[in-house]
């Protein structure tokens, strides 16, 4: 086979698996781009939909202690957590249980008054479930992460088939929108501009997946390159990557050194607003008290012994091992926290492009539609080795994608015989 065909049959070969993935991928991606637009804005949509539970006259909080009490009374149930924000004129919220159902309370703080209660975290915390598809449970989640995979090999055969041979301006915006040739050249151009953004965003979600995640979060505790204890998962409070499997520091006795003393202790080690802390779930059990993340490197988390106000365990990201600390970064970029306003308008910008993908696809689909059949890229005469290499590569990295990609590889040979 000459070098002409080789490059023909590769040509074909990535087109063709580029064409299978978007078809795999761009709902997902869709979904993905929407709900994690959303979530860029969470304070906002928050102000908005609860915003007369929100916003209070500024005062001077009651003790800790008072307020748990007066909310356990107006509610009837034990509070569980309690989250401080950093602007005086904004409530308070607690987390309340009541028959095993988990809600959140917004509390004046100056008063005590519940002004209002939705289900755990509101109507964030769905946004958040919906955008990893925890709501589905560990389907849903398994199937971001493949999701994920194909994701990676989808920008690399786009940046492939976009890549300049002088036949066609590298960045273009050509014809009419009624024509195929307008559709394309946004599809490429989006691709590119924003093929690096949409491997970041990939890259930074994949610690939280159902395979990937879990090996890289026990790989990180064995190797001592987080916070290097047995993994065990801390429920209900939402902690930095490194800690979110870690064994809970146990108390050294009975007793309770009570909200107030519990908040002070954090105050001296120089934890401030926003802040959030969770009261011992059982004898035994320590407070647990976090600064709420806005940047990487806020992230701190404290255990206060319950019995005696001891610190059993003060950990900040200064604390974390080099591999940890990079995750923290990402994730804090991922959600637009890290640089400001700056870094949620380009993760916004990245969402809107990903939207543009997933619009322009199906349109220059629809514009060659064949009468009949799918109307993918014709199968090459040769197969492209190179390409099942990298296909097979990615696998090995991602298993849940590269399960699925054995398969995909599996069924073209079928289809060739």
């Amino acid at each position: 086979m000459s070098a002409s065909d080789r490059r023909a049959s590769l040509y074909r070969s990535v087109w063709r698996w580029h064409f299978y993935a978007g078809l795999l991928v761009l709902p997902f991606l869709g979904w993905l781009a929407i709900t994690g637009g959303l979530y860029l804005y969470k304070a906002e949509i928050e102000r908005l939909v609860y915003a007369d539970w929100i916003a209070v006259a500024p005062a001077t909080p009651l003790p800790a202690a008072m307020l748990v009490q007066r909310v356990g009374a107006q509610t009837g149930v034990s509070v569980t957590q309690i989250t401080r924000p950093a602007a005086a004129d904004e409530s308070w919220r607690m987390t309340v249980v009541k028959d095993g159902e988990r809600r959140t309370a917004f509390v004046d703080p100056g008063t005590g008054r519940v002004l209002g209660t939705t289900h755990a975290g509101g109507i964030m915390a769905t946004v958040k479930s919906l955008h990893s598809l925890a709501i589905t449970g560990t389907i849903g989640n398994a199937l971001i992460e493949i999701a994920a995979g194909w994701t990676i090999l989808l920008v690399a055969t786009g940046v492939y088939l976009w890549w300049p041979n002088g036949a066609a301006p590298a960045l273009a915006l050509r014809g009419r929108m009624r024509g195929r040739l307008f559709w394309r050249d946004l599809h490429a151009s989006t691709g590119v501009i924003a093929g690096a953004l949409i491997l970041f965003l990939v890259v930074t979600g994949m610690p939280w997946s159902l395979v990937w995640g879990k090996t890289l979060h026990r790989v990180v505790a064995q190797q001592g390159l987080g916070r290097p204890l047995p993994p065990v998962p801390s429920d209900h409070h939402p902690l930095p990557w490194s800690q979110e499997h870690v064994r809970m520091p146990a108390s050294g006795g009975h007793g309770d050194i009570g909200v107030d003393r519990a908040l002070a202790i954090a105050a001296d080690r120089g934890i401030a607003a926003p802040w959030m802390l969770t009261l011992p779930a059982t004898p035994g059990a320590p407070y647990l008290m976090s600064q709420v993340l806005a940047k990487a490197s806020d992230a701190r988390v404290l255990y206060i012994d319950a019995s005696n106000g001891a610190v059993l365990q003060d950990a900040a990201y200064a604390d974390f091992g080099a591999p940890a600390q990079v995750i923290e970064w990402g994730a804090a970029a991922h959600e637009g926290r890290q640089y400001g306003e700056a870094n949620r308008l380009v993760m916004l910008a990245a969402c809107i492009a990903i939207l543009l993908l997933v619009i322009s696809a199906p349109v220059m689909w629809w514009k060659r539609r064949p009468a009949r059949g799918l109307g993918a890229p014709p199968a090459p005469i040769h197969r492209a080795r190179g390409l099942a290499g990298l296909m097979l590569a990615a696998g090995i990295v991602f298993p849940l994608t590269g399960l699925t990609m054995l398969v995909a590889l599996a069924g073209e040979r079928l289809a060739r015989r």
